[in-house]
């Protein structure tokens, strides 16, 4: 990313630190994210516009409730009470140690609950991580790694227990397709992630090794994207989060110590089951639309062009597929699949 672009990024991100996590009740405040996104590939022009655009939906941060310390943190986990609370205290933690210690030491009690708030804490997580390791540390790049965490650790949710581990294909894409969708779903995902019962154990035993299993959610990464692409319609922005979830725990493992590596694929396969398994598609997958030939300047401009932070967001987790997958079409379809189906105005 450019100095410009760096510099505009941080501008934004200190308006949007004045601002809660989420929006009437506990929606998402997707901001951070995009403009990260917007950012990252070209488009810092956009980046105070589209904000101008999306800050009217936003609310003031939300009030304390009772301090966070290293003696009582463990009965706030998962109070979303604590929001304010939660994101003071990772700003307290953040400017005691380095970043990566702090992630390191809070990476494996968070990861449990990634489904926590329809797992958009780590996909906040994912961004702020990348941008801390490819352009450097500032104020409100660390402030943001705070809210992240905070958002995680105060929404933290994990799956019901005792959920059966049923056979697993070996190919991820195959696992996401042989996922058993809940039940009842009349609901939003709150209502469905506690109906689920049975999963594919893709990743119940995850490599040991660190780079094998590293290999392997990547793997996962490019398969969420091209289910994407065929399976959308069962919820075209909430789907989005089965690619974009897992992708989030890709881009944060160069932060982390190697041994949390083979844990983060088994909870990354854990959201993206968990979104596939509440979004499946009445009929089947749909063909995937063709690219045409479109560069990754070119599909990444009609998302931003769309404007809608799902679009923009799953296309970034799409350029990261074809940087090392070139050519990928499912990829390519599933960026213009989101283009077709999501409303600006969502």
């Amino acid at each position: 990313m450019d100095t410009d672009a760096t510099g505009t990024l941080d501008e934004a991100l200190v308006r949007l630190h004045d601002t809660g996590p989420e929006i009437r009740g506990w929606l998402t405040n997707h901001a951070p994210m995009t403009v990260e996104a917007l950012a990252r590939h070209g488009h810092g022009a956009r980046v105070h516009r589209w904000l101008d655009s999306y800050r009217a939906r936003l609310e003031e941060p939300p009030a304390s409730y009772g301090r966070i310390t290293a003696e009582n943190w463990r009965a706030a986990l998962g109070d979303a009470r604590h929001l304010a609370d939660w994101i003071t205290f990772f700003g307290e933690r953040l400017a005691e140690a380095p970043w990566r210690a702090v992630l390191a030491e809070w990476w494996p009690r968070l990861l449990p609950g990634i489904v926590a708030g329809a797992t958009h804490p780590v996909i906040r997580v994912g961004h702020a991580v990348r941008l801390l390791l490819t352009d450097g540390e500032t104020g409100p790049r660390l402030a943001e790694l705070a809210h992240g965490l905070g958002y995680w650790a105060a929404r933290h949710q994990q799956l019901p227990s005792g959920i059966e581990a049923l056979a697993a294909p070996e190919a991820a894409g195959a696992a996401l397709r042989a996922v058993p969708p809940v039940p009842d779903r009349s609901g939003g995902i709150r209502h469905r992630l506690p109906q689920i019962t049975a999963l594919p154990a893709w990743a119940a035993s995850p490599p040991a090794d660190p780079d094998a299993a590293r290999e392997r959610l990547r793997e996962l990464v490019r398969a969420a994207v091209g289910h994407y692409a065929t399976h959308a319609h069962g919820q075209p922005v909430m789907l989005v989060h089965a690619a974009t979830a897992p992708n989030a725990v890709l881009r944060t493992l160069p932060a982390l110590p190697r041994e949390l590596w083979p844990a983060s694929l088994g909870a990354a396969w854990t959201a993206a089951a968990g979104v596939v398994a509440s979004y499946a598609p009445d009929g089947g997958p749909r063909p995937a639309p063709a690219a045409g030939g479109l560069t990754a300047e070119e599909v990444f401009e009609r998302a931003a062009a769309h404007g809608d932070e799902h679009v923009i967001k799953l296309t970034d987790t799409v350029l990261d597929v074809t940087a090392a997958h070139p050519g990928d079409e499912p990829a390519w379809g599933a960026a213009l699949r989101s283009i077709e189906l999501i409303d600006p105005e969502d």
